[in-house]
């Protein structure tokens, strides 16, 4: 059975999440529908990453299986074509073998979050960046986001229902970059737990405030406690931004 590889950009505010729900609209089942519509066959289609609700992707990845071949041109512009009502859109299809799966085989997974400090509200931007109305220290962020480098037990910074069965992940990338007005945070790692980037950037606008150090950064990351997180970013300013593969 065929294979294809899609690259999706979307914008997450009137979805659920990636993953199908009963009671709303879900990146995966729009993008399901729109195979169905031009392919007849109803599929089931696995992401590199189950973002939330009102989380953004510029390059999330995700495959699908057909029963028959079909030019991966004629696939990405059928689904754009029947993903018009959404703002969805797959970027690029590939074939692909059917030993590669977007999820299992991923080897890092790129985030950003967009932080907008000036004291005017954003217009254009406003479900696309956490709007913080005041100046934040970047460079103690970034020395902050440098303590944490590496393998550790990232309980701290992992949401109460995350499924995974262990709080150790390497953090392989964390930094941070901006002006007064608008900063961006960088995270890259094999894979994440559920809402950790979204805590981690909770906790370094403390950083940013002047309320935490780095060391309390740190020191909250040790005490490997879910109550010691400081807060939690909203979805609207994270952005999957990329996967990478063998």
């Amino acid at each position: 059975m065929p294979r294809y590889k899609l690259t999706i950009e979307y914008d997450g505010t009137p979805f659920c999440g990636w993953q199908r729900q009963a009671d709303r609209m879900s990146v995966q089942q729009a993008l399901e529908e729109a195979v169905e519509r031009f392919s007849g066959e109803v599929v089931t289609s696995q992401a590199a990453g189950r973002t939330d609700a009102g989380v953004h992707a510029l390059g999330q990845v995700a495959h699908i299986d057909l029963s028959k071949d079909w030019d991966p041109f004629r696939i990405r512009e059928a689904m754009n074509y029947h993903l018009r009502a959404f703002p969805v859109v797959i970027v690029e299809c590939e074939a692909v073998g059917t030993e590669f799966e977007a999820r299992f085989s991923a080897i890092a997974r790129h985030y950003e979050y967009r932080i907008l400090t000036r004291r005017a509200p954003p217009a254009l931007e406003r479900n696309q960046v956490w709007h913080v109305p005041k100046p934040l220290d970047v460079d103690a962020m970034h020395a902050a986001a440098q303590r944490i480098l590496g393998r550790h037990d990232f309980t701290t910074f992992r949401s109460s229902e995350c499924q995974a069965k262990s709080p150790i992940r390497t953090l392989d990338v964390f930094e941070v970059t901006g002006d007064n007005e608008v900063i961006a945070v960088t995270a890259s790692a094999r894979s994440f737990l559920h809402h950790q980037v979204r805590s981690m950037v909770g906790a370094l606008k403390l950083v940013g405030e002047g309320k935490w150090s780095p060391d309390d950064f740190r020191a909250a990351l040790d005490a490997a406690d879910r109550s010691r997180c400081g807060g939690m970013a909203p979805s609207s300013g994270l952005y999957l931004t990329g996967v990478d593969y063998p």
